[in-house]
């Protein structure tokens, strides 16, 4: 769980001087988790915290958003670069029994954004004391990625009219990669998140005369098995593509002879391709619609577009890449790493602005839990090599002449 001990040819050393603070910072944060929409709390500690440095905030984008606007030495290059970091928390209960854990039953972060907000307030303040570039760096702290969509309402508020960013980068914590480690690729890194919910309707009745029935268990158990002929038998192979049908609901529970007349089911369709999408759509609407009709029922089915890829652009994500070789070596480098099939609202930014989201190492905790674990928490070790990182990604993009 330890970050490396060597000495960085990067903003790290000079932020470790005031890891303490920040530390304490992104304790306060975790102990009190806000909602998507709901951070005003937060948002007020970033406002104050940023004012305190001599950075200007500007709120309500998306409600409780923050953007802190720091110009650099000079300005004349005309180019600007934005940071992103999430605020929001989960609707989860914690385990954990460390002093500052969650304060407030039902919420906590559980994925890390408390350690995201801070280390952008550490990028921060280093930006704000040593303005080594020639441009302006944006920091964008950003509400609701839990679900809330909260950076396409920041997008579709105008932020990137008002703070008019060339590129935007923004970075994740990640429990399985070791402290001092980045991964960053170009293409997708994250799939499309969307939600499908289905309704299976027959004729319920008695169950020991099926006969009289029509069974939408019988026609649902279909339509399951049937979904999964779509990643098996309607995507390419080498495309990736996840069916889950997660949740089953059904009108009549807890009562053995009794064939129900409807079934609910609720599900996740992951897309890292478009065109991949758009026929997963399709091809659950004909699945369901079909198999209900043959077996003599009927059905509902919606399709709930969520967030779109999160897709790197090229250029971008080799920048990044090279930023970490001289931050971390190349080492510690990943360029090759897997997509994960989870999603990320960043991917609204990133369809606005060319950019790269980046992994950071963090390890897997006391409990070696991942994300959205209730005995999670974020490695405060690695907040100076996640803000020095931010910083030099600023440098870097803006340099002095």
């Amino acid at each position: 769980m330890n970050a490396p001990s060597k000495q960085l040819d990067s903003p790290v050393e000079s932020i470790r001087a005031y890891h303490a603070e920040l530390r304490a910072i992104r304790r306060d944060i975790h102990a009190h988790p806000e909602l998507a929409f709901q951070e005003s709390r937060t948002s007020q500690l970033v406002a104050e915290r940023l004012a305190s440095w001599g950075i200007g905030a500007h709120r309500g984008l998306a409600k409780t958003g923050v953007v802190g606007v720091i110009e650099g030495r000079r300005t004349a290059s005309g180019r600007a670069v934005g940071l992103r970091a999430d605020m929001d928390c989960l609707p989860m209960h914690e385990r954990n029994e460390f002093p500052h854990k969650s304060r407030h039953a039902g919420r906590m972060h559980a994925c890390g954004h408390d350690g995201h907000t801070t280390m952008l307030l550490g990028a921060a303040r280093y930006l704000a004391e040593t303005r080594n570039f020639d441009g302006t760096a944006y920091l964008i702290f950003q509400p609701a990625e839990e679900g809330g969509g909260g950076g396409k309402a920041m997008v579709d508020e105008g932020l990137f009219e008002r703070f008019p960013a060339g590129e935007v980068y923004a970075v994740h914590n990640w429990p399985g990669l070791p402290p001092g480690k980045i991964a960053v690729r170009p293409g997708p890194v994250m799939a499309a998140t969307d939600e499908i919910a289905i309704t299976v309707r027959g004729k319920g009745g008695h169950a020991a005369m099926p006969h009289l029935t029509v069974d939408p268990v019988v026609i649902t158990a279909q339509v399951v098995s049937a979904l999964q002929t779509i990643a098996s038998r309607s995507a390419n192979p080498l495309d990736a593509i996840v069916v889950s049908v997660c949740s089953m609901e059904t009108s009549q529970t807890n009562v053995f002879n009794v064939i129900p007349d409807f079934v609910k089911l609720i599900g996740t369709v992951r897309t890292f391709r478009p065109e991949t999408r758009d026929m997963a759509e399709a091809r659950i609407g004909s699945i369901v619609a079909g198999v209900a009709k043959a077996l003599g029922g009927g059905a509902d089915c919606e399709y709930r577009r969520g967030y779109p890829a999160t897709v790197n652009t090229v250029r971008e994500a080799r920048f990044a890449a090279r930023v970490g070789e001289r931050v971390f070596g190349k080492a510690n480098v990943i360029t090759d790493a897997e997509p994960t099939m989870g999603g990320e609202d960043f991917s609204f930014m990133l369809q606005a602005r060319p950019g790269a989201y980046v992994f950071l190492g963090q390890g897997g905790g006391p409990d070696n839990c991942f994300l959205h674990n209730p005995g999670y928490d974020f490695n405060d070790d690695i907040i100076p090599l996640g803000a020095g990182y931010l910083a030099a990604l600023v440098e870097d993009s803006l340099p002095l002449k």
